[in-house]
């Protein structure tokens, strides 16, 4: 077990003190992108997700304990590690580098999946030291730590993940400089039905196959789609977030890396699909359906189909979550 011993470099130190010895946090999967949004839209699910157990301790620092669920991919070096790296940039804005903790990682979700796996771990860190220490700052003000742990698991400080994880719900990052993110409104029982094929698609490899350059009237094309979703997210108008649900830009080249993805989307769509895409960096997948049981047959044909081409899968079925993470003991 190894641990980051740690200084203080806060000039400001808060009157925040642990109101409990320990704590256990679920924080849940997300979809980003949502197929037109690239790296502005993502929501949060109610499966998969994530738990970090964090106990106080009394020498100063972090320490990783345990990790199950990973297969022994994640490393244990806290300097290495999401979840510590952001408790830790939170701990020095806090003033509260001198606290001691140990964590326990529980991996509740594939990773890899394009669900947001680093994201859900981060932001149950993130959310357990919080509410360990009693802050009652709102949580949005997390977000800036838990892109500091997006950065170091994908090169990339992207937020779609992480910002619906922690806040809940449906997010549109509208700026990253200032970081600008606003929670949408969503028809109320629109489920989606989520296929994580058993196939690697590293999310770094997939950000770098994605072209540098565009033409305009693809451009033009992915602005309206993009508009045309949060209209009708905001009008409660299925017709219009399927048809809006079109990506010109992304989706032609990351979908050569899931096997039949256009097999799947039409397959989907005749079951009574409102959408199909992909969703983050793949390879999981996923479609917007009008109620649970066109999203229950949707999983299950596509997973029947992977299995026919020799493919395994984990399917899921969820509302959009709109309370991220949350206290399970």
């Amino acid at each position: 077990m190894e641990t980051i011993e740690t200084k203080q470099q806060s000039t400001h130190k808060f009157d925040i003190k642990p109101i409990m010895d320990s704590i256990k946090v679920f924080a849940p999967a997300t979809v980003a992108n949502v197929v037109c949004g690239f790296d502005v839209l993502g929501f949060a699910v109610n499966e998969p997700g994530d738990e970090v157990i964090m106990r106080i301790t009394n020498k100063p620092g972090l320490s990783i304990s345990k990790i199950t669920g990973d297969n022994g991919r994640l490393p244990l070096d806290p300097a290495k590690n999401t979840v510590t790296v952001s408790v830790q940039h939170y701990l020095q804005s806090v003033g509260r580098t001198d606290i001691g903790l140990d964590i326990e990682l529980h991996k509740k979700m594939p990773i890899g999946s394009g669900l947001g796996s680093s994201s859900a771990s981060t932001v149950a860190g993130l959310y357990a030291i919080k509410t360990l220490l009693g802050d009652e700052t709102p949580v949005d003000k997390l977000l800036p730590f838990a892109i500091k742990g997006e950065e170091m698991a994908c090169g990339h400080g992207h937020a779609d993940n992480v910002a619906p994880a922690l806040m809940g719900g449906f997010v549109l990052i509208r700026s990253y400089e200032p970081l600008d993110v606003i929670r949408l409104p969503h028809p109320a029982g629109l489920y989606s039905a989520i296929i994580f094929p058993d196939v690697d698609v590293p999310t770094r490899e997939a950000r770098q196959i994605i072209r540098k350059s565009i033409q305009m009237k693809d451009a033009v094309t992915q602005w309206g789609n993009i508009a045309g979703l949060v209209s009708g997210l905001f009008m409660e108008d299925l017709d219009l977030i399927g048809r809006s649900m079109q990506d010109v830009l992304v989706e032609p080249v990351r979908s050569m890396l899931i096997p039949d993805f256009y097999v799947m989307r039409q397959m989907a769509m005749d079951l009574g699909a409102i959408s199909f895409g992909i969703s983050g960096s793949g390879p999981s997948v996923f479609a917007f359906a009008k109620n649970e049981q066109t999203a229950i047959q949707i999983t299950q044909k596509l997973q029947q189909h992977l299995t026919d081409i020799k493919i395994g899968s984990n399917i899921y079925v969820s509302t959009i979550n709109d309370k991220g993470p949350k206290v399970i003991g």
